[in-house]
């Protein structure tokens, strides 16, 4: 019995999810590197706050 890969039609686009997978990760980083220092400011300023109550 020959078994191909094209026999098995349940295999999935891998390629497809490894570039989805980049992708996202990608936004994440750019979205963190927006993100990130409005955020720090805002749990500083936030911090500072309750410490001065």
């Amino acid at each position: 019995m020959n078994n191909s890969r094209s026999d098995t039609p349940d295999r999935g686009d891998v390629p497809g999810w490894v570039l989805i997978t980049l992708m996202t990760a990608g936004l994440v980083v750019v979205v963190w590197a927006m993100a990130g220092p409005a955020l720090g400011d805002v749990f500083n300023n936030a911090i500072d706050r309750v410490l001065t109550l």
